[in-house]
C-alpha cells in the first residue's frame, strides 16, 4: 500500500484569551493518501477552518504530530514551515485570493517564482496551465477582467504550478453562481481522475457524491470517517465485477 501523504497524530489546537483556553482541535488522527478526494466538514464552530490552517501549514498545532511527505511539520520554525507550505501544497481559496496588478499568468506563477524557478519555466508552465483550466484566451488579463468563474480557474492553475503532493480547498465554490460553481467542481473531479490529491473543507453537503471519502468533525474530534458516493460507486463495481 502507499504511504500516506499527511499523517495526522493526536493534533490538538489551543487558543488562549485573556485567562480563558479555547481548546479547538481535541486529539485529530487521520492518514490520507495518494489519489484521494476528501472532503472535511461540519457545522460551524467544529473546528474545520484550524484543521485547515493546521493542514495547509499556515498555523503550527498546540501538541501532536503532522507528518507531510514524511517531514513532521508540527516541529518546524516559520520560515522551514512556509517552505514546506510552497513545496508541497496546493490552496484554493473562497476570495481566490488573486494578486489584483498581477496578469493570469503573473498569477499562475507566483508559487513558481517563490521557489525558485527561472523565468523561461514559470512562463512556459503558467501557459500551459492557463490552458489546461480553460483560460488560453485569457493569459494576459488581470483579475477585475475576469469572472468569478474564471478568476477561481486562475486559483485552481496557480495551486498546480508547482506539483503539489496535496490541493487544498476551503469551499472553493462558495462565491460563485450555481452554474460556475458545478464548472469548477467538473474540473476538480477531472483533476482528480488524474490522480491529483484533493482535500475539499466545506459545509456543502452536496459534495458527498463527488467525494471518495468524507471526514465529519464535530467539537474538535473526528466524529466519522467514511467513504463518499465514488468509492461506494466503486465498491459496488468491484463486487458485481
Amino acid at each position: 500500500m502507499a504511504e500516506p501523504i499527511i499523517s495526522l497524530r493526536d493534533i490538538r489546537k489551543s487558543y488562549k484569551m485573556g485567562d480563558v483556553i479555547s481548546q479547538v482541535l481535541q486529539g485529530v488522527s487521520f492518514d490520507i493518501y495518494p489519489g484521494e478526494y476528501v472532503c472535511i466538514m461540519g457545522p460551524s464552530g467544529c473546528g474545520k477552518s484550524t484543521l485547515l490552517n493546521v493542514l495547509g501549514c499556515l498555523d503550527q498545532p498546540t501538541s501532536g504530530d503532522y507528518f507531510l511527505g514524511g517531514e513532521n511539520v508540527a516541529t518546524l520554525n516559520d520560515d522551514d514551515l512556509s517552505a514546506a507550505r510552497n513545496r508541497n501544497l496546493g490552496f484554493i481559496f473562497q476570495s481566490y485570493n488573486l494578486i489584483q496588478q498581477l496578469t493570469v499568468v503573473e498569477n499562475i506563477s507566483v508559487p513558481m517564482y517563490y521557489g525558485g524557478a527561472d523565468d523561461h519555466h514559470m512562463r512556459e508552465v503558467a501557459i500551459r496551465l492557463a490552458q489546461q483550466v480553460g483560460l488560453g484566451h485569457r493569459l494576459y488579463h488581470k483579475p477585475n477582467e475576469l469572472s468569478g468563474g474564471q478568476q477561481q480557474r486562475v486559483a485552481i492553475a496557480r495551486a498546480l504550478s508547482n506539483s503539489p503532493l496535496m490541493i487544498l480547498a476551503d469551499e472553493a465554490t462558495g462565491n460563485l453562481d450555481s452554474k460556475s460553481g458545478q464548472e469548477i467542481l467538473a474540473l476538480f473531479d477531472e483533476l482528480n481522475e488524474q490522480g491529483k490529491t484533493l482535500v475539499f473543507v466545506t459545509h456543502d453537503e452536496r459534495m458527498v457524491e463527488r467525494c471518495s471519502r468524507i471526514i465529519r468533525l464535530r467539537d474538535g474530534v473526528v466524529e466519522r470517517d467514511e467513504p463518499g458516493a465514488k468509492a461506494k460507486q466503486k465498491l459496488a463495481q468491484m463486487a458485481v465485477a
